[in-house]
């Protein structure tokens, strides 16, 4: 494994169907919409099959440090709603893997990321803030975890008026919450 290689494993559970959970993290032209703490932009470039297999999506993404990733991924496999996998291009290389599984009145939210950072920064600076970035991706897949819920109670919200009572999902860090504040007033 090189320096600048990691994995990742992220387990959620929340009280939602597999099929609720697919449908939001397969629509990932909204990504910055409901998770905007770590998507930034999110563009389709090409749209795929029918079930999404060959989608390709161009992002702009960070986390909590002050650094931000382009990269995409394009759709290798899509069997909704147990399971959705990306092949990552660009300032990430590798693999993610989704997995939703039934518990009751929960879903288990599985996220296997297995990446080569190719960003210039990540790469050099891989050995001695390894563990630095891997706090990083926990704190957005955090921000991820409480942006999904918050998303799933919008689309359960029964009226407009409901919705508008939600709190808002975690907002991106700064310097880049100034420029996220100045566009959405």
């Amino acid at each position: 494994m090189a320096l600048n290689d990691y994995e990742f494993l992220t387990r959620w559970e929340l009280e939602a169907t597999p099929e609720e959970v697919y449908d939001i993290i397969a629509d990932a032209s909204r990504l910055p919409e409901w998770w905007p703490a770590v998507y930034l932009r999110a563009q389709v470039l090409e749209p795929g099959d029918e079930r999404g297999v060959g989608r390709v999506i161009a992002l702009h993404t960070k986390g909590y440090l002050p650094y931000t990733l382009r990269w995409r991924f394009r759709v290798v496999d899509a069997r909704r709603p147990v399971r959705l996998a990306l092949e990552a291009i660009g300032d990430f290389v590798g693999l993610g893997v989704w997995t939703f599984e039934p518990a009751g009145k929960t879903v288990v939210i599985r996220f296997h990321w297995s990446v080569r950072a190719e960003k210039r920064l990540l790469r050099a600076f891989s050995f001695p803030l390894k563990p630095v970035f891997k706090a990083n991706h926990r704190w957005a897949m955090s921000a991820g975890y409480t942006s999904l819920m918050l998303e799933v109670w919008r689309r359960r919200a029964p009226t407009e008026e409901a919705r508008a009572w939600l709190p808002r999902p975690p907002r991106p860090t700064f310097p880049h919450n100034l420029r996220w504040f100045r566009a959405r007033g």
